[in-house]
């Protein structure tokens, strides 16, 4: 995570002093699309150094908040890594209106409604992708809900144990994953592909292989896993629980 602070605060900061006067019409993103007529109306002058000023506390204050948040809850530090950078560009769209025109213009109501929409729609992932996927299960099959969910069979299981460490991840391949939340594909340093349904950090977690080599690492987030454990060798009869 922390890397990914700095990253993404050095390259807002760097946006900040690339834009020039000069290049501007290169590089801004609207105003390259304007007509001359269009881009004499704009305030350069006024528009440069706000904008340089707004990049530079948008780093720098992206990196203290996150790294924060970080230490405090790594859940909340992922959701204000995606939510923060919009709604400050939307705070950005909406104070700079005065240099090119007002709210009232095409062009601006476009950009607004634009990043209302992103915005929108990553409230949406996380909703969807922060609820918890819940494991049901019989004597006949077990059932991952939700993102990334399948349903296993009892004559696909291998074996199911307890594992007190994840293998160690090397990338995400397909999936979702925001503080201690991780849902989907991921390598291993090894090359093997897992799936990971962890709901939260809670340890140990529960490994299920199936014949075919595959695994999946779950973890609930309100029950205990020992207890869902325990559960199932009530209800699934295996002989490959460890």
């Amino acid at each position: 995570m922390i890397y990914v602070l700095i990253g993404m605060s050095l390259t807002f900061i760097t946006i900040g002093f690339i834009v020039t006067e000069n290049n501007a019409e290169y590089l801004l993103s609207g105003y390259n699309t304007m007509s001359k007529e269009e881009r004499k109306k704009v305030d350069l002058k006024s528009f440069i150094p706000f904008f340089r000023k707004f990049h530079i506390v948008l780093g720098v204050s992206f990196l203290i908040l996150g790294y924060g948040l970080n230490v405090i809850n790594k859940n909340v530090a992922g959701i204000f890594l995606g939510v923060y950078p919009i709604l400050a560009y939307i705070y950005f769209a909406i104070t700079t209106s005065i240099f090119t025109g007002g709210l009232k213009t095409k062009s601006n109501k476009i950009g607004i409604f634009t990043l209302a929409g992103a915005f929108i729609f990553v409230i949406g992932l996380l909703t969807y992708g922060f609820k918890e996927n819940k494991i049901l299960f019989d004597s006949q099959k077990v059932e991952f809900k939700g993102t990334y969910g399948e349903i296993l069979q009892t004559d696909q299981i291998k074996s199911i144990e307890i594992e007190n460490e994840l293998p160690n991840i090397s990338l995400k391949t397909n999936g979702f994953a925001i503080g201690e939340i991780r849902k989907g594909y991921f390598k291993t340093k090894n090359g093997e592909v897992v799936k990971l349904i962890l709901n939260s950090e809670q340890k140990p977690y529960i490994l299920f292989t199936k014949l075919d080599g595959t695994k999946i690492y779950y973890s609930a987030k309100e029950k205990s896993n020992k207890g869902i454990l325990k559960e199932l060798k009530n209800k699934l009869p295996l002989s490959g629980y460890n």
